[in-house]
């Protein structure tokens, strides 16, 4: 009896697991998948009634930088060119080549810049709040 629950648990978790998926043919690879940001600080959702997420492709010329900033709220980030170096307050450098996908430190101010030869251009997902900035600058 056991054993029969226990098949029919798995058969249905597996059915719904299918059911719920695209489309066959349709590649889904998993590029992010995380509980804490690039320094190990553990991602805490906002919570709020005004919930806004923004996608950003954002473009940094070579040899230039964001700033020092910090976000208040979680970001997520898809290098799609370029290397992005991300340098933290106490002096850590962190780099994210292309094709890495990362979760921004939060609440920490950093710089996020490019001293390679081409452009770095990345996708930015922000998790905040109608009316706040998606960044804080120092």
């Amino acid at each position: 009896m056991k054993q029969t629950t226990l098949t029919l648990i798995v058969l249905f978790v597996f059915c719904f697991n299918s059911l719920a998926q695209y489309n066959k043919g349709v590649l889904i690879e998993p590029v992010l998948k995380t509980d804490t940001t690039s320094i190990g600080q553990k991602i805490i959702f906002p919570s709020s009634q005004n919930g806004e997420v923004s996608i950003c492709k954002i473009t940094i010329p070579s040899g230039d930088s964001t700033g020092w900033h910090k976000h208040d709220y979680p970001v997520f980030a898809y290098v799609l060119k370029g290397t992005l170096s991300v340098k933290l307050e106490h002096g850590e450098i962190r780099q994210f080549p292309e094709n890495s996908c990362f979760a921004e430190v939060v609440n920490t101010f950093h710089n996020g810049f490019n001293n390679g030869k081409e452009e770095v251009v990345l996708i930015g997902v922000y998790l905040g709040e109608k009316g706040k900035p998606l960044s804080v600058k120092k």
